[in-house]
């Protein structure tokens, strides 16, 4: 659209006291429209005299461009004796229905207690320090493993799980979840279960006198504080590698797929089978590097921003567009098929982890669609663009 277009639009759209002028806006439309019923019916379809060169959207005909931007770590902390979780849902961040996140910070001894989440499968990156889980499945089976930074988990919907950290420096990690309506704060916890519960019940179940569970929490603990657990006590006892639930991302070189401007590592359900309906990865952009315009088909994206300052332009359809920047502690959420592009705007490198609701990642980059393109097809979308640029374009 042309700068001319663009501002007789804008003033179309805004009357004096800056709200929308409805009427202008009408007018704005029609401008670009033809009769009803112009153009024929059915078999008697004819033309129609040649409308402008760039079509013009409505703005009633599809929804405002939301917001992508939120700040995690800005976000308050859900704090108990033995560290804190900070989360961003779709209650606090809209636009992020399909994938949840969480920041979780554990001192030296603290352990996520037993727990499950009914609704969403959990994958994490470790950020920094060191940390033990044990997984129970619906089969009896348990898994435990020992995580370091860089290492991913994932645990399936509903199957049950805890984290202690281990050794004498705290442990931080991003979780990411594959339904926007999780929240960490609402999980199935063990303590919990154990204080509502009657004693009687509690009794029968464990085989044991029912005044034994007047020491029992009061409610649920969360995030417990505990004596350190050195890394050489630390038991580990992982499965068969095929369907451990421990993926080590930045150490596994299948997982390497790397670019002119960064590097990228992602473990999908190729490279990690255990998750089955996300995956992540971790990406590096250099300074002035960009992670070129493409979508996701079959997933929606999301980021957490570790170091540096990003600039991401989303494209969602119908003449919507929005840019915002990003730096340490913020998310972005890009809906499926939304187009985005990802540019290091700072002066130090970009570190972002990124996660997808679905095993499978796939995505097209528009750069390779304009490659594959014949050249009088991009003549005829690009109208007026001179030969030479659409050439270059076809080579990059």
């Amino acid at each position: 659209m042309s700068t001319n277009r663009r501002g007789f639009l804008g003033a179309a759209a805004l009357g004096a006291s800056g709200m929308v002028t409805f009427r202008s806006v009408a007018e704005a439309a029609d401008k670009f429209m033809a009769k009803p019923g112009d153009g024929g019916f059915g078999r008697n379809a004819v033309p129609l005299p040649p409308g402008d060169t760039v079509a013009y959207h409505d703005p009633q005909d599809v929804g405002a461009m939301p917001d992508f931007k939120f700040s995690l770590d800005g976000n308050k902390p859900k704090v108990t004796t033995g560290g804190w979780a900070k989360e961003a849902t779709v209650h606090q961040f809209p636009i992020s229905k399909g994938i949840a996140g969480v920041h979780m910070f554990l001192q030296p001894g603290a352990s996520r207690e037993l727990h499950w989440h009914a609704i969403a499968a959990e994958w994490a990156f470790v950020i920094e320090g060191r940390c033990q889980t044990v997984v129970i499945d619906p089969s009896g089976a348990s898994e435990i493993n020992n995580f370091e930074p860089g290492d991913l988990w994932y645990f399936a919907k509903g199957h049950g799980h805890s984290i202690q950290c281990i050794g004498d420096k705290p442990c931080h990690f991003i979780l990411s979840f594959d339904n926007g309506a999780f929240s960490e704060h609402g999980t199935f916890s063990i303590t919990d279960w154990v204080d509502v519960t009657p004693k009687e019940m509690l009794a029968l179940n464990f085989g044991l006198p029912k005044d034994v569970f007047d020491a029992f929490p009061k409610g649920e603990t969360y995030i417990q504080s505990g004596p350190i657990l050195h890394a050489a006590d630390a038991l580990e006892a992982p499965w068969p590698k095929e369907s451990t639930h421990k993926f080590r991302l930045l150490k596994d070189p299948k997982a390497a797929r790397d670019f002119d401007g960064g590097t990228f590592r992602l473990a999908t359900v190729d490279e990690f089978p255990a998750s089955r309906t996300m995956s992540g990865g971790y990406m590096t952009l250099k300074p002035g590097g960009i992670r070129k315009l493409h979508w996701n088909v079959n997933a929606n994206e999301w980021h957490y921003y570790l170091r540096g300052r990003a600039q991401v332009a989303l494209f969602g359809s119908g003449g919507r567009g929005k840019v915002a920047e990003f730096g340490p502690g913020d998310v972005a959420y890009i809906p499926m098929g939304f187009g985005h592009a990802i540019q290091n705007v700072g002066t130090e490198d970009v570190e972002m982890i990124q996660t997808w609701d679905n095993g499978k990642f796939e995505e097209i980059d528009l750069d390779k669609w304009v490659q594959s393109s014949p050249r009088y097809l991009l003549s005829n979308n690009f109208t007026g663009v001179p030969d030479k640029t659409l050439s270059r374009m076809k080579q990059t």
